[in-house]
Order: structure tokens, then sequence, then C-alpha cells
């Protein structure tokens, strides 16, 4: 790697150094700036009085989007790696709605503009970057992923079961028309919402409903025990804003030399 490139990496990718963490800085007040501009341009008071503005302003923030985009692809070692990333998409759909929004003239294509104007709201993910504990949280849903898909596949084996038994229960005259009608209820109740457009009406409908209802409190407390042990488990060990340069790879120990995913040396 070159060694502008290689400065540019630091303070680009990793947050190590002064100017890394001054770069980091500057761009999250920048994605925060475009997230309020979208909602902004969303009003039609503001939007007619400050168009102009607004519109310039949008610019400018591509603009130096579209800047950080191309210096992260030209500094990478593996630019597929990086583009075809979580984190590259993201940077990319940042930018892309403003462009495409160019080819889009006439009436005809009004929805499709806001379409893509309303795109830019996903600006908002670039901010996990810059958000240490977000690695934390991200590799600990990760690491419970198949907990949480049985406790997942457990609550929709109860709520079809409870969808059912509602459904004889209660019957077409009391809203419960299908199955799947009376799984909508069992969701809605289940998840403690209870929005209230359909409801039991009989004496036993009414007693499982308060039998789900209690079971929603207990279930949910099992996915958050779940997630919480994990990060329990992953906020006892530092973790620096090294990026390997290989993989792309974070969450490396203060310590770390080498990457702990590919195996190549850090910075």
């Amino acid at each position: 790697m070159l060694p502008i490139k290689q400065r540019l990496y630091e303070v680009i990718f990793e947050a190590d150094t002064r100017i890394g963490k001054f770069f980091d800085l500057a761009l999250l007040i920048v994605i925060l700036l475009s997230i309020l501009l979208v909602m902004l341009e969303s009003v039609p008071s503001i939007e007619n009085k400050y168009h102009d503005f607004l519109k310039i302003a949008e610019w400018i923030i591509t603009v130096i989007f579209s800047l950080e985009y191309i210096l992260r692809i030209w500094i990478v070692r593996h630019p597929r790696k990086y583009i075809f990333s979580f984190y590259g998409v993201i940077d990319l759909l940042s930018v892309l709605p403003s462009y495409l929004a160019l080819f889009f003239a006439g009436t005809q294509g009004l929805m499709v503009i806001r379409a893509l104007r309303l795109l830019r709201i996903f600006r908002i993910l670039k901010l996990n970057r810059y958000l240490k504990e977000s690695a934390v949280i991200i590799r600990a849903l990760r690491e419970s992923r198949y907990k949480i898909s049985v406790f997942l596949f457990g609550v929709l084996t109860l709520v079809i079961i409870i969808g059912t038994v509602m459904y004889l229960v209660e019957g077409a005259e009391h809203g419960f028309t299908s199955i799947p009608r009376g799984i909508y209820w069992a969701v809605v109740t289940l998840t403690t919402v209870g929005y209230g457009d359909i409801s039991p009406v009989t004496s036993l409908g009414q007693f499982l409903a308060s039998m789900v209802m209690i079971i929603g409190y207990a279930i949910i407390a099992v996915p958050t025990g779940i997630v919480t042990a994990e990060l329990t488990k992953h906020n006892t060990k530092e973790t620096s804003t090294q990026v390997c340069p290989e993989c792309l790879s974070e969450g490396h120990n203060h310590d770390a030399k080498y990457c702990s995913e590919c195996g190549a040396k850090l910075n």
C-alpha cells in the first residue's frame, strides 16, 4: 500500500489518531445534517420557502459523500470486497438517489423522484460505522441468532395454534372469519399491542385471551435475556478501531497484531 493510501486508510477506516477521530466526527455531523434535510423537505411550508437552499445543501452533502465513497474504493486493497460489503452498499445508497433523480424529469416521474429522495433516509445506517457500541450489539445479535431463531419458531408455532383455537371458539360472527384472521389476532395480542379491531366475545374466548396476554408478557423477556447475556460476554473485551485491510473486519483486541478472521497483519 502506498504511503498516501496508508495514511488515508488510517484516517478514513480507523479512529486511533486525532485526525481519524476528527474525520469520523465531521462525517457524523454531515450525516445528521443530511437526515435533517430529508425530513425538512417533507414539510410543504419549509420546502416551498427554502427550496433553493435545501437543494444546494443537499448537493453539497451528496458531493461530500461521493468523494468519501470514491476515496474508500481507491484506498482499500480489495475494492470489490468493500463495494459489495454492507457498508459499501450503504455508502452507495447514500449518493445514488440524488444522481438517479436527474434522469427522471417531467410530471410522469414525480413519484419516482420522491421515492428516490426518500431513500436518502437510509444514510442513517452510515452512523453504525462510527458508533463503537454498535459493533458490540451486532456481534451479540450474530452470536445469539440460532437461539433467537429457535425462539421465533416457537412463537410462530404458538400463534398458529392460538389463532386456530380462537377461530374455532369465536367463529365468523365475532370477527374471526378465518384462521389467518385468528393468527393476526394472536400476534397482536401476544405482542401486547392490542389494536382492538377484533376481540373475543364468549367467556371461553375471553379466558383464552387473558392467558395469551399473560404469556405475551413472559415471552418478551426471552429474547431480551438471550441478547443481554451475549452483550455481557462481549462487553468484557475492549476492542480497538482497527479495520483489517484485507477482509475489512472490525472489533479486534487492542493488542492484536493480526486479524482474527483472515490472519492478515493489522496496521
